[in-house]
Order: structure tokens, then sequence, then C-alpha cells
């Protein structure tokens, strides 16, 4: 048996070698893999998302992939097309870069919706349709996508079908000062390159799911998931006061709780999930499941306060 927190040191110890700082972060996409759920990473640009990714990729040792979104990619760019043989006067497919085990969309939101929705199959069941012929995705297969703020020219906002489908949506924020100093003394040289070595593999994150699928939930931690999902919905429904949102979390917010919050008592060395964990993933879980009423943007209120008034209100069980 593989033990959580070693686990989670000898990965984030090896991404470290390539991003300072950013450690929750790393821990958060950790949960993710082993929860089987693909992470949105949002930030200015600069601040080390696309390095973060495919640093993560090299030390679980999987095959990568980066796809950059711009106005002009197509689908078949994403999942690939029928090729033409001349000399079988057949077609055959032509798999595109979203066959890996993990695949990096850059700046996704910089693509037309046509394309974010190129990834909806893909992301949910695991599989591509290419001329008719369904294929299946390597296992593990993960996307982590990562997006400007939408203020930024020349984006666009990401379909609410879609954003359902992450399972975190994580913010990326600057680094410390003696981060951003310790940067600048380890590649402040041209010819010094980040390098990040295999220290763990698919197979074993694979085989790693079963143990984190034997940490405990207890029935009353289940039952307060599933209160602080409803809360949000009952925001949107106008009965607990002032109608603040258009729409809550979905059911797959209350599995994205469940879920992650396994993984992470697994990779902290917990046998159970507590209250407590709950509450630390959920705005990462929420934040991008909340759709802002006007009056709400005009009170200047945002997703992530909504979420810490519903975790204030939500009675919290003894367990």
């Amino acid at each position: 048996m593989i033990n959580g927190p070693t686990w989670s040191k000898k990965i984030r110890d090896e991404v470290g070698k390539a991003v300072i700082g950013q450690d929750s972060i790393v821990e958060r996409l950790q949960v993710a893999l082993l929860a089987n759920g693909h992470v949105l990473l949002e930030g200015m640009p600069g601040l080390a998302k696309t390095l973060l990714v495919r640093s993560l990729g090299s030390a679980l040792g999987v095959q990568f992939e980066r796809i950059q979104f711009t106005p002009d990619l197509l689908p078949s760019d994403v999942v690939g097309t029928m090729i033409f043989q001349p000399k079988t006067g057949t077609f055959s497919p032509h798999q595109g870069p979203i066959f890996a085990n993990m695949v990096l969309a850059d700046e996704i939101n910089r693509a037309p919706a046509k394309v974010q929705s190129a990834l909806l199959e893909a992301m949910q069941e695991r599989q591509v349709t290419i001329g008719g012929q369904t294929k299946p995705l390597p296992r593990p297969f993960f996307v982590m996508a990562t997006q400007n703020p939408i203020e930024q020219e020349g984006t666009y906002p990401l379909p609410e079908a879609q954003t359902d489908r992450f399972l975190f949506k994580l913010i990326v924020g600057y680094p410390k000062a003696e981060e951003e100093s310790a940067m600048m003394q380890r590649w402040g040289q041209v010819t010094q390159q980040p390098s990040v070595a295999a220290v763990s593999s698919g197979e074993e994150l694979l085989s790693l799911r079963s143990e984190v699928d034997g940490i405990h939930v207890a029935p009353a931690v289940q039952a307060y998931i599933l209160a602080l999902v409803r809360a949000t919905r009952a925001l949107a429904e106008g009965s607990v006061g002032k109608r603040l949102l258009n729409y809550g979390a979905s059911p797959r917010a209350s599995l994205a709780l469940y879920q992650a919050g396994r993984a992470l008592a697994w990779l902290r060395g917990q046998d159970y999930l507590g209250p407590a964990l709950v509450q630390e993933l959920a705005p990462d879980v929420m934040r991008h499941r909340l759709g802002l009423t006007y009056e709400a943007e005009a009170e200047e209120l945002t997703a992530e306060g909504l979420v810490a008034q519903v975790l204030e209100k939500t009675p919290v069980p003894a367990v």
C-alpha cells in the first residue's frame, strides 16, 4: 500500500524543480488526478500555468499533449479527422492531440464555443467520434485547461455546460516576493532550463484510486455536502431572501466534493473525510458552477463570497 503523503511529496518535490511555490495548486491538481477530474486554471499571463501542467505530466510519466487554443482553431484540430488514402481509395481516421493521457488546453477561452464544445464528449465520456466512429481515449485521461481572465481582450466566456465538467476551477495568483526572488536566482541564466523526471506512472495513478475509494465518509458528512450544494440553489430560487444567483451548483458539485474530499483526505494521510476538508474544497468546486444575477454583480458580490456565505450559514456536523 502506498502512503498518501509520501506519494504527494514525491510529486510536489519533482514539480518544484521547475515551478517555485504554488504548492496548494499542485496539491489540488493531485486531488483531481486521483478523483478522475479535469481542472480549469485561471490567472494572468506569466504565472507559469502552462509550465506547471507540463511539469506535472513529466513527473507522472504520462503522455502529454498541448493544444494552443486560438480564434481560428477547428474542432478537427483537437479530436482529429478522416484522411483519404489514395492507394486504397478509402478514408482512415487521423487521431488528434486529444489522444493523450494529459491534455493541456492552453488559453481555452481564446477559441469560440464550437471548438470548446469539441472537448465535451472527451471530458465526459472519455471518448471522441471521428467520421462516425467512436474512439476510446487512453487511460488515465485528464484535461488541464488554462484561461486568462474574461475581462482581457480577445477572450470568450466558456459555456456553462463545459465549465460544469471541470472538477475544480483554481485561481493562480502572483508568487510571494521570496519565491519570485528564488526564480531569478535559479532561472536567471539563459542556459538553465527546468528538468523534471518521471517519479510515477499512469498505471500507479490508476491503482491508487482503489485506496482513495477506501476513505470513509460518514452519513453526516454526506448530508453536509448535499446541504452546501442545495443551499446555492436556494439562492437561485430566492427562497432565502434576495435572488442572487441565476442558477446554483449542479449535482456534479455534490459528486465532486465527495470524490475530491476523499482524495484530499488520502493525500493527507487520513482514513476518513471530515467537514473541514469539505469546507476547504468548496470554493474550488463551486466558484465556476454559480451564475450571478445582475443584482448581485451590481452589489459587487462574487461567487467566492456567496460560497463563503453558504459555508457560514450551513450547520457543521459533529464528526
